[in-house]
This record gives C-alpha cells, structure tokens and sequence, in this order.
C-alpha cells in the first residue's frame, strides 16, 4: 500500500469518527459529554491552525538553516546565474 493510500485511509477514518462523535452517534470516551459538545465544533480550525503553524515553522527553519547546506546553497546559485544568462541571450534586463 503506497502512502498516499495510508494517509487517505487515516484521513477517512479519523473523519469518519469525527462526524459520528460531532452528530453524537457515538460518544468520545474518557471526555464529559458537555466538553464534547464544546470542543468538537472548534477541532477541525484547530487542526487547520496547527497545520499552518507547522508549516510556516518548517518553512521558517529551511530557510535559517539554508545556508548550512553549502552544496545546494551553489547549485541555487548556480542555477541562477543559469537562468540570468539564458534570460540575456533572449533580449530580457534582469540586473
């Protein structure tokens, strides 16, 4: 099973368990069902809130730690001046 079905067959479980406990058709266990009814609505933005979080962070640090990466640091560059000059010989000012 590759990882994408992994991750879509996690994902439809876990959404599927979702909607049975938000339409109270099952109950989460070891959780009052006042703090159930409370916290549920508000999940999936939580989620979504986490998920930008940790993607801007990861983001963040790729690009703090970019340069302790010598050899992709020269290839980017590399790549660069690549493009630069592929772009003058067309007749394009990039400076």
């Amino acid at each position: 099973m590759a990882r994408a079905h992994r991750v879509l067959l996690y994902a439809s479980v876990a959404t599927i368990l979702y909607f049975l406990a938000f339409f109270q058709l099952i109950s989460v266990p070891l959780v009052d069902p006042n703090i159930s009814e409370l916290l549920l609505p508000v999940l999936p933005w939580w989620l979504l809130v986490s998920f930008g979080s940790y993607s801007l962070w990861s983001l963040g640090w790729g690009l703090y730690t970019f340069r302790d990466c010598p050899d992709a640091y020269t290839e980017l560059l590399g790549e660069i001046s690549k493009a630069k000059n592929d772009l003058r010989s067309k007749g394009v000012t990039v400076d």
